[in-house]
């Protein structure tokens, strides 16, 4: 019987603090990628001095989705105080 395997990470947690720290895998690194072309993207097309409330209503939307795929593809985040 084979040994269990260790699910891969894309956001491992960080070492101090609360959280996930930079993507440890190239599907990590593609999802961050993506999420600030989204972020920059909208600042080009969402006019700001009239629709600063769209913009952070997109923004949010974009916040909840990154946050929403690191919790399935990161580690367990928890308050850490440094290695073990």
């Amino acid at each position: 019987m084979e040994a269990p395997k260790e699910k891969a990470y894309w956001f491992p947690a960080k070492t101090y603090g609360w959280g996930w720290g930079v993507p440890c895998a190239w599907q990590g690194w593609v999802v961050l990628v993506t999420f600030l072309a989204w972020v920059g993207g909208g600042t080009l097309f969402i006019p700001l001095p009239r629709c600063t409330v769209t913009y952070f209503v997109y923004i949010g939307f974009l916040v909840i989705a990154l946050i929403a795929v690191c919790f399935a593809k990161g580690e367990t985040p928890r308050w850490r105080w440094g290695k073990k």
